[in-house]
């Protein structure tokens, strides 16, 4: 507001995961963040207590409401239905080109990339990858393990499984365990990018996963997908499917029932604070030093000399 200075940032690991909203306008009212439907109804949205806004379809965004985001460190995704596609994302501070630098490098570098996949396998899997394997074979084996791993769950929650399969143009025509599955991992890789960005490195420069705009993205949240998102899809979808209650109630929208399952267990595993040091985890096995930021790289999203925030803010 004019007069007063900016607000002091919350630390990544401090704030609430995600919020999905859709259908409404969001803006700037009273110098609050809100939600505006077409009634006129206003909910507030504590913008600058939330890692990220998942924007789906029926929702417009004012211009005040970016710069509000964008000073409060709370990431804006564009979404499709369930989150099942990415639009765009609007990246909350600055890169820092120092990492950025490192990233490539570490990427780039065929000896590097195979250190940094090796450790991924290694945290994923809680064993060591298998030795004289190139990232290529690493894949596949890794590919194997996970559709073992999906139908290890399906079968521990009692949950009928034909495989993970779906298209995201016709989401309608998912069977229920991949739309419960789809709006679990949408909603991990949402605070994951939100992490990646906030620590000042790139999306799409992956080391695993390649090509795709969200790549490294991937390759971060795969390594705690099973241990967080994937159960909760499967207990869902297993009710569901077996038409019983699940925790004493019954199940009327299995994709707002996933949601919110899995906004508390990301509260429960504190998620938000293992994500940015298992980005540094994960790069620094690639073994090449921090490269020192130049003189007129872009400085830090936000000056906390008294250390309020942490490295989720790349101060």
């Amino acid at each position: 507001m004019p007069g007063l200075p900016p607000p002091r940032p919350i630390p990544l690991r401090e704030r609430a995961a995600i919020l999905f909203v859709e259908k409404g306008r969001l803006d700037v009212l009273d110098g609050a963040f809100v939600m505006v439907d077409e009634g006129g109804v206003r909910t507030h949205i504590p913008v600058g207590g939330l890692v990220c806004l998942m924007l789906e379809p029926g929702t417009r965004t004012s211009h005040a409401a970016v710069a509000l985001a964008a000073r409060a460190g709370t990431l804006l995704i564009w979404v499709g239905e369930a989150g099942v596609r990415l639009y765009a994302a609007g990246q909350p501070g600055g890169a820092r080109a120092d990492r950025l630098l490192l990233q490539a490098r570490l990427a780039l570098d065929e000896e590097s990339r195979l250190r940094v996949v090796r450790r991924m396998y290694a945290l994923r899997f809680e064993e060591e990858a298998p030795q004289r394997r190139s990232v290529d074979q690493l894949r596949g084996i890794e590919g194997a393990r996970v559709r073992e791993t999906y139908k290890l769950l399906a079968q521990r929650h009692g949950a009928t499984w034909n495989g993970r399969s779906y298209d995201p143009g016709e989401w309608s025509t998912a069977d229920v365990v991949n739309r419960c599955l789809s709006a679990a991992t949408a909603a991990l890789y949402g605070i994951t990018e939100a992490a990646v960005l906030a620590a000042g490195y790139a999306p799409a420069i992956g080391f695993l996963h390649t090509g795709k705009a969200q790549s490294f993205v991937y390759d971060i949240a795969d390594i705690v997908k099973f241990e967080t998102v994937v159960p909760e899809a499967f207990r869902v979808a297993a009710a569901v499917q077996q038409d019983r209650p699940l925790d004493g109630r019954r199940v009327e929208d299995p994709v707002a029932e996933v949601r919110r399952r899995c906004r508390d267990t990301f509260r429960r595993t504190n998620i938000l604070a293992r994500l940015i040091p298992l980005i540094e985890d994960v790069l620094t096995a690639g073994g090449l030093p921090m490269p020192e930021a130049a003189p007129e790289a872009m400085p830090v999203a936000f000056d906390t000399p008294e250390g309020l925030g942490d490295a989720g803010h790349r101060g």
